[in-house]
């Protein structure tokens, strides 16, 4: 009777899911060699609400940030802990110094931490009382929660199993992340850990920090910056969302049906992160690239309509075989899809490529980079968000390195 006294607060209501987006205003997060935590996060933050917005209409959405703005991490917990949040899930970039190499997606738990103690828990604990106090603004709150003392021995007992429970379902959302983002994004397995972080021990609900790459390590900045990449970490996120949502929530009543359309992608980083001239590659000098896993290629090619203004050289000697191949990413969609596809936009002659769990479809191809260049212009109407890749010998390569090497062989 007294559990059913306390959650009877949550019952009947649409599930609330808080999204928090790191850092902010003057808080630049950490930083990379070109671009800043805090607009990543708001960047990848804000997708990701929206996806949600369009396939769950059962799930109400609240932000602690929509735009550059700083919110203390007490802040961010009270907005959590007033609207009656199911769950709370904060969006980081992680760094370290000294080091270029690491990387990898990481997701984070309250819990004791190598050097915390009981001190985070012991203080979510009382959170979760304080929290629970807003019964008695509620009418008639006597008779509802008849016998319910927040000092009684029974009630600590039961404040502790309830907060054993956050804890238990946020480490299996940190579980189902690792699982569904290293899946969908191709990124490194860095782990599912535990910490006394302020932000969760704040809030009374279930939680996750999710570290999604190193912002120090240049090939992982230049993951994060690509468009295309908060796609593929939207729907990992979402899967595991849902997959959590199936497991914790009874009151879920949409069926299970994500929409086709890509998620609507922020343009909230400066552009002038990402600008590349036609003649000249982008202000950051290009740098060695990590060997990783190579995308599969996909062997067949459609057909080319003749009057599509494309250039596709037929490489005749060794020499050109070897230059890198120029293309325009245009979506990304983890089925395979139909060369008449609506979402090809009465483009013809769409090419594709594997890449992790993913189908990647591209538009065009030529050894010279400002054929590929102008092209893009001339579809920008159907594909603003449509960008730039390089190949070289089938494999995907850095695009800066490509134009370099581009000019080099001019």
């Amino acid at each position: 009777m007294l559990l059913f006294a306390v959650t009877i607060v949550a019952a009947n209501r649409r599930f609330t899911l808080v999204i928090d987006a790191g850092h902010g205003g003057g808080d630049h997060g950490a930083p990379g060699a070109y671009s800043h935590e805090k607009d990543l996060t708001l960047k990848y933050a804000l997708a990701f609400g929206r996806y949600i917005e369009a396939n769950c209409p059962d799930v109400r959405v609240i932000y602690t940030r929509k735009t550059d703005v700083f919110v203390t991490l007490a802040g961010r917990a009270d907005i959590a802990n007033k609207a009656g949040a199911d769950l709370f899930m904060s969006f980081h970039i992680n760094a370290v110094t000294g080091s270029k190499s690491v990387r990898g997606f990481q997701s984070w738990t309250l819990g004791r931490g190598e050097h915390s103690g009981d001190k985070g828990i012991k203080a979510n604990l009382d959170v979760a009382k304080r929290e629970n106090s807003v019964m008695f603004l509620e009418k008639d709150y006597k008779t509802v929660y008849k016998g319910f003392d927040t000092n009684s021995a029974e009630s600590n007992i039961m404040y502790e199993f309830i907060a054993d429970k956050n804890r238990e379902k946020s480490v299996e959302l940190s579980r189902l992340l690792q699982q569904y983002v290293c899946a969908s994004t191709g990124r490194i397995n860095a782990g599912s850990h535990q910490n006394n972080l302020a932000v969760l021990r704040l809030t009374s609900m279930p939680g996750c920090l999710l570290e999604l790459g190193f912002i120090s390590t240049p090939d992982e900045e230049d993951f994060l910056n690509d468009d295309a990449s908060v796609q593929l970490y939207v729907q990992g996120i979402f899967e595991a969302f849902m997959k959590y949502r199936q497991h914790y929530d009874n009151d879920i009543n949409v069926p299970y049906k994500p929409i086709k359309e890509a998620p609507v992608i922020p343009q909230v980083v400066p552009l002038d992160y990402k600008n590349i001239a036609p003649e000249a590659p982008a202000s950051r000098k290009p740098r060695k690239k990590v060997e990783q896993k190579s995308p599969e290629t996909n062997a067949t090619t459609r057909k080319t309509e003749p009057d599509r203004p494309v250039a596709s050289p037929q490489v005749a000697d060794k020499a050109e075989a070897e230059k890198p191949v120029f293309k325009i990413q245009l979506l990304v969609s983890s089925s395979i899809l139909k060369a008449d596809d609506v979402r090809f936009k009465g483009l013809m002659g769409v090419d594709s490529y594997r890449e992790g769990a993913n189908n990647k479809y591209t538009y065009g191809a030529s050894t010279n980079y400002n054929e590929i260049y102008r092209l893009r212009k001339q579809i920008l109407d159907k594909f603003p968000d449509a960008f730039i890749v390089a190949f070289k010998n089938g494999n995907k390569m850095d695009i800066n390195a490509a134009i370099k090497e581009f000019k080099a062989n001019r």
